[in-house]
């Protein structure tokens, strides 16, 4: 399996997120901006559930890259304590269960999970899923 984007998950078991911490300011933001301002930035990979919405149509091709076969999935924005707030889809949990300020981890999932040859992109699931 491939990942959607070089340079978005560190090396490590399990991996986390690379995000961008200003240079000058200390400002962590994801995804790492390009150019000198920043320096890649390994990001917690626990946060809450800051907000969230329900993507429920197919979203225009290009950019959109994943299924012709649409399902409605969950947008999250995690925020990682003393860090930033990430976007990611939430897995793992059905819409009625989703509560703001939910334990969440970082994991991976396939953009389109009948692929040949899956692309993985980042996601978030609830802390108890792992359990």
């Amino acid at each position: 399996m491939s990942v959607i984007a070089e340079g978005l998950f560190t090396n490590e078991h399990p991996p986390r997120l690379i995000g961008g911490r200003n240079r000058v300011s200390g400002r962590i933001v994801f995804p790492c901006p390009p150019g000198t301002d920043y320096e890649p930035w390994p990001l917690q990979r626990t946060g809450r559930l800051w907000s969230y919405t329900i993507q429920r149509y197919r979203p225009k091709s290009p950019p959109y890259a994943g299924p012709d076969a649409f399902a409605p999935w969950a947008v999250a924005y995690v925020k990682l304590p003393g860090e930033t707030i990430v976007e990611a889809r939430l897995t793992n949990v059905a819409f009625d269960r989703i509560s703001i300020g939910m334990a969440l981890e970082l994991t991976q999932i396939p953009l389109d999970p009948d692929a040949a040859q899956p692309v993985l992109i980042h996601a978030f699931q609830p802390v108890s899923a792992l359990s």
